[in-house]
């Protein structure tokens, strides 16, 4: 975890209300890895997410964080996750820069470094939300910056808040994680999704089971996480055979921009298909759920299906960004 930075707000916390929860552990702090993660630590950003919905299903929107900036940094193409922290800094008050239509139109084009670009929008920002397609990169950042840096995707590394919202989710729709059987299906070797959401399991009591083929299997070093945990833990190549016992099914794409041969890719793209008749042999309780976006492996008209959770998955993650906001800004 990265040491405790010092922030400097747009204007003087003397001037306003002192916030209700002090000293929670954020404050000032990166998001880089789900590692940082205790379950105490999860159940008080779960908490605060909770907060955050009632009141944007209330009144829609505070000032809780007016003032403050976020500079919000993509080098890879994302919808979800830049409008999903953009307008979870926005219903808070604050106000955002948004580099997310490709760095190609920045001075990164002209060969600027990485270390420099954090280091440039710090001077404007009082946060740093980063996605990057190099494993580390949101490290390395973190290490220059003297603003907190969230991790929005690092390459196959680590994705922490969709992780964090991924687990908020099964914890919202079935009301517990100990006990869960929790299958992830798909792209199990470069899904960042998969290999966050899987270290964060290893603090629960859950039954993993992962199914891909062959050449997407999770990395033996995640692997390796689990089993040395003493989790309950199965590999299988057919969906069939965890379908009927699943209480998640967490189902990823097979990323195409991840395979440098794509005759392997158009061998395994549609390796898995999601369909209402697949579905009709798992549990009535259960709920299907997907980072997205999707580009097959779950049929539309699963979308019907009130066990199908993903666009509910999505709401979440704006709530649970809120919340992580909130905190590293010491407002939460």
């Amino acid at each position: 975890m990265s040491t405790l930075k010092t922030l400097t707000p747009l204007f003087n916390l003397d001037d306003v209300p002192a916030p209700r929860h002090t000293g929670n552990g954020f404050t000032g702090q990166d998001v880089i890895s789900v590692s940082q993660f205790d379950r105490p630590r999860l159940d008080y950003i779960f908490t605060r997410a909770r907060e955050m919905r009632a009141m944007v299903k209330r009144v829609g929107a505070s000032d809780l964080l007016k003032g403050f900036v976020l500079a919000c940094l993509f080098y890879e193409p994302s919808t979800r996750t830049s409008a999903s922290f953009i307008a979870a800094m926005e219903r808070l008050g604050g106000s955002v820069i948004p580099i997310t239509q490709g760095v190609q139109f920045s001075s990164v084009s002209k060969g600027e470094t990485l270390a420099d670009t954090v280091r440039t929008l710090e001077q404007y920002a009082d946060v740093i939300v980063l996605r990057h397609p190099e494993i580390g990169s949101a490290q390395l950042a973190a290490d220059y910056a003297s603003v907190p840096v969230i991790n929005a995707g690092d390459g196959a590394g680590e994705h922490p808040t969709q992780a964090l919202l991924d687990l908020f989710t099964i914890q919202d729709e079935l009301g517990t994680i100990d006990g869960l059987k929790i299958a992830m299906v798909g792209d199990l070797r470069y899904g960042r999704t998969v290999h966050s959401l899987t270290k964060l399991l290893l603090q629960y009591k859950v039954s993993l089971r992962f199914v891909s083929p062959e050449i997407l299997r999770l990395p033996l070093t995640i692997m390796n996480e689990v089993i040395d945990a003493g989790l309950d833990v199965r590999e299988t190549h057919d969906v069939a055979d965890v379908i009927e016992n699943a209480d998640v099914l967490y189902v990823t794409r097979v990323q195409k921009e991840r395979f440098s041969d794509l005759a392997q890719y158009e061998e395994v793209k549609d390796h898995y298909e999601i369909t209402p008749e697949l579905m009709a042999r798992a549990k009535q309780k259960m709920i299907v759920m997907h980072p997205l976006p999707r580009v097959g492996e779950i049929h539309y008209a699963v979308d019907a299906d009130p066990r199908a959770a993903y666009f509910r998955q999505v709401q979440n993650g704006m709530y649970i960004r809120m919340a992580l906001l909130a905190a590293v800004l010491g407002r939460a």
